[in-house]
């Protein structure tokens, strides 16, 4: 029985997607470089140190956290007003609050990221459990240890959760910590999530039902 929904953040709460890669092309660009869009798009899902720097090292650039302390600081400057929380996501989250289910955020992202982007789209921290970011974890998606992590904070086996992700890594994820799985296509077409092996994949978060998260709805 599913006693816990764990959540990502981006591509699932909330599309941030844009803002970042806005934030770190600009940010890349004071380093010498000229990074295009579509270059950040096979490290979605890998919190920012692999996001930046994987484009970083295609451009022949060494990683340094500089790099993201500077792209963190376009980010939170056009931030505001640039993003809103996806069509369902509160519905989701108060419907599932009132059936005691527990909930998390566990996402690759900087905590720092994570707490400006539930602030914008007016979710509160209090909603959540645990949130388990990427500073939190030694290895980011698709190793599963975000998810156990997140987990072990909301005191539920990992058998009892199940994940809300986007992105094939995140799939793998939270697969490889043994837990049931629903992918949006938020992000990625179904025929990129499919093989990750999703249990349940829905066109957005607003067409998923309480039976897809594996919780059991009275007929009455």
């Amino acid at each position: 029985m599913i006693r816990a929904v764990i959540f990502d953040m981006d591509g699932v709460l909330t599309d941030s997607e844009p803002v970042i890669n806005a934030a770190a092309i600009a940010g890349l660009r004071e380093y010498g470089i000229d990074p295009k869009p579509e270059d950040f798009h096979p490290f979605v899902g890998m919190g920012e140190d692999g996001y930046i720097g994987g484009v970083a090292a295609r451009y022949g650039l060494t990683y340094a956290p500089e790099m993201k302390r500077r792209v963190y600081e376009i980010y939170l400057d056009i931030l505001p007003g640039m993003i809103r929380a996806f069509p369902g996501v509160r519905e989701l989250l108060q419907s599932l609050m009132a059936r005691d289910i527990r909930l998390a955020v566990a996402s690759s992202a900087d905590r720092v990221k994570v707490e400006a982007n539930l602030g914008a789209i007016g979710v509160g921290l209090a909603w959540f459990g645990a949130v388990v970011v990427g500073e939190d974890v030694e290895r980011k998606k698709p190793a599963p240890d975000i998810f156990l992590a997140a987990a072990r904070r909301l005191g539920v086996p990992p058998a009892a959760c199940c994940v809300v992700e986007d992105a094939p890594n995140g799939v793998r994820a939270a697969k490889a910590a043994g837990m049931r799985c629903v992918a949006v296509e938020q992000s990625f077409p179904a025929a990129d999530l499919a093989p990750a092996g999703p249990e349940v994949i829905r066109a957005s978060v607003s067409g998923i039902r309480l039976a897809d998260l594996g919780i059991a709805v009275s007929a009455d």
